[in-house]
């Protein structure tokens, strides 16, 4: 099976990746939700007396202009300055982790790179990615049914999860009918 290429083209600051001249789903979902979940972030910061420093905001912005996971030292060259340093990676890790710990940014484990969160899951939520290996998109989703069967999983081996997130790879819809 050869693996989908997507198309990227910009219009107003934004990118729109297309698959086939058809807009892809995932890069809609994060072009619609992703003003909703920056000012959700603003909020979450001015609530818990946090700072979305520059830097933070930054990489924020990046991962929300992008349907795909994104590694640290690309998202350093994102957010850079046009002709000066590449910021340092300390500097891009420390943004990660803060934007992980206020659940505004997921770290893919299997990518080892990060996405923006769309939903504002809880804490306590079970996630699951479908992350598809054609065209890299990914959807996030959660269920009050996975929570309990992921809740259910880990009683019964008396583990205590601190991190619930389910990741599943494969064909997302677009891709598998463009397939067929």
């Amino acid at each position: 099976m050869t693996k989908m290429q997507s198309d990227a083209h910009m219009h107003d600051d934004h990118v729109h990746h297309t698959h086939d001249g058809q807009a892809c789903r995932h890069a809609e979902d994060h072009r619609r939700h992703a003003a909703d979940a920056l000012a959700r972030a603003e909020r979450i910061c001015r609530e818990r007396g946090l700072r979305l420093t520059p830097i933070r905001r930054q990489a924020l912005e990046a991962l929300h202009a992008d349907h795909r996971p994104v590694g640290a030292y690309d998202l350093a060259d994102r957010i850079s300055p046009a002709g000066g340093r590449r910021l340092a990676p300390i500097s891009i890790y420390r943004a990660l982790d803060f934007l992980v710990e206020q659940g505004f940014v997921h770290r893919l484990s299997s990518k080892n790179a990060y996405i923006a969160c769309l939903h504002g899951h809880g804490a306590n939520e079970v996630v699951a990615f479908l992350i598809c290996e054609a065209c890299g998109g990914v959807d996030e989703d959660s269920s009050p049914a996975m929570k309990k069967a992921v809740a259910a999983i880990a009683e019964n081996r008396q583990f205590s999860p601190s991190h619930q997130m389910v990741e599943i790879v494969g064909l997302c819809e677009h891709c598998r009918n463009a397939g067929s």
